[in-house]
């Protein structure tokens, strides 16, 4: 049976690689994998990514950010999860749902029993199994991502990195309250070599599939 696997964090936590590692992973143990992120995955929500990331942006308002958010993911969960989930195919995705509590709600302020019916409106019944939170210092996960922006000026995707370290404290802190309240997140120290990293992922997902299996 086919499941879905979000990962969530701070800016420069290591998402991207980790999404990555994990699908390879599971695709060696014999499983059918889609590996996809927000916002974006498919080309309109690519479009929408485009505008919300580009540093020129700064004008748009946290109210207009959520709902590009909402947009995006509705055309992603129609277009790429719903159908991978369909044909039995499990789904690894850098960045959902919790990443709009977290950075909307917790940090810009934003109602958020507002973001949540956004969310359901946007994504409908299509939830997690399970939520791997990549915890990692914030300070050091900034400088890392500013880094990268850095070293790839052709892409411009560094908005949220013009925040100031409050800006992602509060990221942090409201991935940290998510966590405490749903079961299905599972916070895992990302700090160390990325070996290491994905060694206490594959451990998290090995026990998720047993429980799985036994249920």
């Amino acid at each position: 049976m086919a499941f879905f696997i979000t990962l969530e964090g701070v800016e420069g936590c290591g998402k991207s690689t980790q999404a990555a590692l994990l699908g390879d992973w599971l695709k060696a143990q014999g499983h059918r994998v889609t590996t996809t992120r927000e916002p974006g995955g498919c080309p309109i929500s690519d479009r929408i990514r485009a505008i919300l990331l580009d540093p020129q942006n700064s004008a748009i308002t946290a109210d207009t950010e959520l709902f590009l958010y909402a947009a995006a993911r509705s055309q992603h969960v129609a277009e790429v999860i719903i159908p991978a989930l369909e044909r039995g195919t499990s789904v690894i995705c850098d960045r959902y749902i919790d990443a709009t509590l977290a950075y909307q709600g917790y940090a810009r302020g934003l109602d958020l029993s507002k973001i949540r019916h956004l969310n359901q409106l946007a994504a409908g019944a299509v939830v997690p199994d399970l939520t791997l939170l990549l915890d990692y210092p914030f300070e050091s996960g900034l400088q890392r991502a500013r880094q990268r922006n850095w070293d790839n000026p052709a892409v411009h995707e560094g908005r949220f990195e013009s925040e100031d370290l409050e800006f992602h404290q509060r990221v942090r802190e409201g991935y940290l309250r998510l966590a405490a309240e749903h079961p299905r997140i599972r916070t895992l120290d990302a700090q160390g070599e990325i070996g290491s990293v994905h060694q206490r992922i594959v451990t998290q997902v090995t026990q998720f599939l047993q429980q799985r299996m036994l249920a």
